[in-house]
């Protein structure tokens, strides 16, 4: 859609916060590092190809979440998964074209792509 005025521009905002809030009361997690450092990198086109990538394989049990600058600007963009019950794995860097592999591989299949991961989190208190 091209933007012609500022209503075109409001109406994709609007679409996309309800593309990401609709999935936001879920357990299972995606974070995308947007702090200036992300977006510099391309975490945009990372967030559209995790929406577009949920979309076509009709994810919608999956909450996809922003978040600002966590300190490894050097590994930009970054993409955590989040699934019930396991390490919170950090992606990095993650370009488009890594989107699909990582959603089919660990969000689907339960296996992290090791060659992508830069840090796992443990959720075991």
């Amino acid at each position: 859609m091209a933007i012609k005025s500022l209503e075109d521009l409001r109406k994709i905002k609007a679409q996309a916060n309800q593309d990401t809030e609709a999935r936001h009361n879920n357990e299972t997690q995606i974070i995308i590092g947007m702090g200036t450092c992300g977006i510099a990198a391309g975490a945009r086109n990372v967030m559209t190809a995790v929406l577009e990538e949920l979309q076509k394989r009709n994810l919608h049990n999956v909450a996809v979440l922003q978040t600002g600058c966590i300190g490894m600007c050097q590994k930009e963009p970054l993409l955590d998964v989040v699934r019930p019950g396991e390490d919170r794995v950090t992606y990095g860097p993650v370009t488009p074209t890594d989107v699909p592999r990582i959603i089919a591989e660990h969000l689907v299949n339960g296996n992290v792509v090791e060659d992508l991961v830069v840090a796992k989190i443990s959720n075991k208190a």
